[in-house]
């Protein structure tokens, strides 16, 4: 549990420099270059996540558990599930997806954190899902106040990248819940 703990740690911490420090990024970029923001970040946020996939894998064959969900729950997971791809490729794809909702990763990450709470309910679960929820709920609420999330004076019109966000993401739930799930997490969600 002690390598998830410090995994989670890092990698969140690292992703919360701009809830805590917003203007900072800019100001180590101004002063001395992108690569002196991102060669940091990507090597903290790199060993953060392999320590966390490490530690999850380990943890969760041990950890307590401290409730047991109905199986009832595995079908509406699933539905929960089902705009999370679609949000994932809306990040990267500029159309009006991304435009209304600021950063979709984020929505992306509370529905999967919400999902895999309402089917996992052991100690590790609650770290790491919990520790993205609890995350990705605080830098939802950081964007909206900076005002990076939302409204633009000229509205995009829905074209091509929204389709493909949908198309392409709904693509990606599917090969998931066959058996790509199945065979890089050892559970599969059906």
């Amino acid at each position: 549990m002690i390598i998830l703990t410090l995994g989670l740690i890092l990698f969140l911490s690292v992703h919360s420099i701009r809830i805590i420090a917003p203007d900072l990024r800019e100001k180590v970029i101004a002063r001395r270059g992108i690569g002196a923001w991102m060669w940091p970040y990507t090597l903290v946020a790199g060993i953060g996540f392999a320590f966390v996939i490490i530690g999850y894998g380990v943890a969760r064959y041990d950890a307590p558990a401290l409730y047991y969900p109905p199986a009832e729950l595995r079908q509406l997971a699933l539905l929960v599930m089902l705009p999370v791809f679609p949000l994932l490729l809306a990040t990267y794809l500029r159309g009006r997806f991304r435009q209304m909702l600021g950063h979709p990763m984020m929505i992306a990450t509370l529905l999967w954190a919400v999902a895999h709470l309402m089917v996992r309910g052991t100690l590790a679960d609650l770290l790491l899902f919990g520790g993205f929820l609890v995350w990705a709920g605080f830098a939802w609420r950081s964007q909206v106040k900076r005002g990076a999330t939302g409204s633009s004076r000229v509205r995009l019109p829905w074209g091509r990248n929204d389709a493909v966000a949908i198309i392409g993401g709904l693509a990606l739930y599917f090969v998931f819940i066959v058996g790509l799930h199945a065979l890089l997490f050892g559970v599969s969600p059906i």
